[in-house]
């Protein structure tokens, strides 16, 4: 058995050295080698012949090259420089070399460009931050078709009810439409990674939500920190409480006229009193859709005791 394993790493060894480069798993480099899987990507994202596209993470360009097929320009960004030789080889002396724009560096350093759509196979441990910081980019893009780890891509698109349902899926569905295009499985990259991966496509909702993402995100923030839990249990715990009355009171002195608070005043009561209101005391966060927790966001109370996003 031992022996057999041996042999198997050594066949991998021997690829990766006739392959000419070491991919580096801490920039979560897996190619994706399956042209019928990058054709597929590509039809998903109804690119067309006048638009920027912009692509993270190109890797040696097997998605890049169907990109500049169908679009007027490809903005690739790419941390590797290793891999930006390789993509500016694969292009030179091609009419795609004036069509392409590699930009070297970190995609969640450095402000994005314009752009019309966003493709990529993503670097699964930068999945998070990315998806926030192009739901907030401005000018609006069409779409984004993006491949994430599997069970990533189930949290976005997962619904009230769902064993996956949480903070990212309502965050991320109150700033856009996200549906689930494809699975792809492990062995359709080079080297493989240790999970399976999935396809979304991701449309911001234009025009977004009237709401303070700040305040918004501390809210759900304290609804899903235990999610199986009544809301009247997340907002009655002691730190939850002491940032509440330390922003209300804060709200309340600012105001003008500043609001004097009874010497008998009692956050836990109030935050009680708002919940049993609008009839979320009983709810739990895992049974509420963006809807929901629109309404509850709409209590000034609430907002007022969130308004530092604390």
């Amino acid at each position: 058995m031992g022996k057999m394993k041996r042999e198997k790493k050594s066949r991998v060894h021997e690829e990766v050295r006739k392959q000419g480069i070491q991919f580096n798993k801490d920039f979560g480099q897996h190619i994706l080698k399956n042209p019928l899987v990058v054709q597929g990507i590509v039809d998903k994202a109804a690119i067309r012949s006048t638009d920027t596209v912009l692509e993270i993470g190109p890797g040696t360009g097997n998605l890049t090259m169907k990109l500049l097929e169908k679009s007027k320009h490809v903005i690739a960004c790419e941390v590797d420089t290793r891999l930006v030789a390789e993509l500016q080889k694969r292009v030179m002396a091609t009419p795609y070399q004036k069509k392409l724009e590699i930009r070297v560096g970190d995609v969640l350093k450095n402000d994005l460009p314009y752009f019309d759509v966003c493709v990529a196979n993503m670097p699964y441990q930068i999945s998070s931050p990315f998806v926030f910081k192009l739901l907030v980019h401005r000018p609006f893009f069409r779409c984004a078709v993006l491949m994430f780890q599997r069970e990533f891509a189930q949290r976005l698109v997962a619904k009230p009810g769902d064993a996956l349902y949480c903070r990212l899926s309502v965050n991320t569905q109150l700033l856009a439409r996200v549906d689930h295009l494809m699975k792809v499985g492990k062995n359709n990259f080079r080297p493989p990674p240790k999970v399976e991966s999935s396809v979304v496509r991701i449309e911001p909702r234009i025009p977004p939500p009237p709401i303070n993402f700040k305040e918004w995100d501390g809210l759900v923030r304290i609804a899903f920190m235990r999610k199986n839990k009544t809301l009247a249990a997340c907002f009655n715990s002691k730190p939850v409480l002491q940032v509440m009355e330390k922003n209300y009171k804060i709200v309340c002195a600012s105001a003008q006229p500043p609001v004097l608070l009874p010497e008998d005043f009692c956050i836990k009561t109030k935050v009680l009193d708002v919940l049993r209101d609008n009839e979320f005391a009983e709810q739990r966060a895992r049974q509420l859709d963006v809807d929901d927790f629109l309404r509850f966001s709409t209590s000034v109370v609430v907002l007022d005791f969130l308004e530092r996003g604390e």
